[in-house]
């Protein structure tokens, strides 16, 4: 049998897809493999949202060694296959999710065949698929594939469809099944978080409430939610918050802070309905911890509306921004914009000003920590050998440092120094 490597590239629904590769693959007899020049077969589980990233998985795919085969999964086949062929030569493709399906695709390009699979399946994956986890502790678990959004500049619903929920028993199913595996942390992830269950006429509430009431020792990651789609579950959302088994961690996308710029873009909110949404979560949480995203120079965005965002971010707070500088996708309404296009010049400098300001705003929220004691789920490796990196209640990064392997581990911990992006603790207990 041939031994293959899974690369992974972007978000954690992508992350998960590529363990459900990578399970039904060794299920079916094949060896996967962390190294990639002992792999005879490697599969480029791609991402597409952004321009760069799109660039730097070709290039990727380019320098792959001759005598391997090449399977190109994910977002960036179903968004851009004319420069996939164009300029890179592989031996197969399929679209996001592909599931056990990719046990068929990778059997015709061992027997010689090239196949392209990009016709959306008609349901998800079952969660019941087999999958080995990129961390063991870490159980990242999809709740919906597809969102409800419209969104002019994105083109992931181009690549993963209309939303597609899983049913609330599906997904507490796995999360126990993994528990009993030894997970403690779970990533409930998709696309928009918030949309999950308006197919299925239930919403995110009631499916926290419900793997709440699981027992056990376990933590729960909540992913991206839109800002519009939380303000008519709120009540219920900050209720299911307060069960301790939910780390306080709110990823709501601003992207921008202008409202003229968030109607262009095609967002259902504004500056003034993000504003609301995080005081009244950090009213109930004052500890949150509060990502957001934001994106620089999209097409009109005036000097004024570029302020307008830094106001806003000044105003919320956000412990963690992501920035973004504008590139038009293929397939998306953005791409075809030829009015109000910012420099790119302007563009990079507005995202270094942008970065300027989120540093200093993070390195400040982070100081409020030092002192801070309490509990810790040590849930990854730091970069050292005896380094340690543990979550507390919001979600927090704290480095530790020992000697004594440290994985899975509860801990005492008290803050000792803060930095911009993580803090670091002594352990107390």
């Amino acid at each position: 049998m041939h031994t293959i490597f899974i690369k992974n590239y972007g978000c954690s629904s992508n992350t998960a897809d590529g363990e459900t590769l990578a399970g039904c693959l060794k299920q079916a007899g094949y060896t996967l493999t962390t190294n990639q020049t002992q792999a005879d077969l490697i599969i480029y589980n791609t991402c597409a949202v952004k321009g760069p990233t799109e660039n730097r998985i070709i290039n990727d795919i380019k320098q792959t060694p001759k005598n391997k085969k090449i399977i190109i999964t994910g977002c960036l086949p179903k968004i851009n296959l004319e420069r996939l062929t164009r300029e890179t030569t592989f031996n197969g493709a399929t679209g996001p999710a592909a599931g056990e399906k990719i046990i068929n695709i990778v059997k015709e390009v061992i027997d010689g065949q090239k196949p392209i699979a990009l016709t959306p399946p008609k349901e998800n994956p079952p969660l019941t698929l087999p999958k080995l986890q990129t961390n063991p502790l870490i159980s990242i678990i999809p709740i919906n594939f597809g969102c409800l959004g419209s969104c002019t500049y994105c083109c992931v619903v181009h690549a993963r469809g209309h939303l597609q929920s899983y049913s609330i028993p599906q997904i507490t199913q796995r999360i126990q099944t993994d528990y009993n595996a030894g997970c403690q942390e779970f990533w409930l992830t998709s696309q928009d978080t918030a949309s999950y269950g308006q197919d299925l006429k239930t919403n995110l509430a009631n499916l926290l409430h419900a793997t709440t009431q699981l027992t056990g020792n376990f933590y729960i990651r909540i992913g991206m939610m839109t800002p519009n789609l939380i303000t008519p579950i709120q009540t219920q959302l900050i209720n299911a918050f307060k069960n301790p088994h939910i780390f306080k961690f709110l990823h709501l996308p601003l992207q921008s802070g202008d409202n003229t710029i968030l109607t262009a873009m095609n967002r259902f909110y504004t500056a003034n309905d993000f504003q609301t949404i995080t005081q009244t979560f950090r009213e109930q949480f004052p500890n949150l911890t509060l990502a957001t995203d934001i994106i620089v120079g999209f097409p009109g965005e005036t000097t004024q509306a570029f302020n307008n965002t830094l106001t806003l971010l000044k105003k919320t707070q956000p412990d963690i921004t992501n920035i973004s500088k504008f590139f038009a996708r293929p397939k998306t309404p953005a791409w075809h914009i030829k009015d109000g296009l910012v420099d790119k010049e302007e563009i990079k400098h507005r995202s270094t000003l942008t970065s300027e300001l989120t540093k200093k705003i993070s390195t400040e929220r982070n100081k409020k920590w030092l002192g801070w004691s309490g509990e810790v789920l040590v849930d990854e490796k730091g970069k050292t050998t005896d380094s340690w990196i543990s979550r507390n209640f919001a979600y927090k990064p704290i480095v530790i440092k020992s000697n004594t392997p440290l994985i899975g581990k509860t801990l005492q911990v008290e803050i000792t120094e803060t930095s911009p992006t993580y803090l670091s603790g002594k352990i107390l207990k």
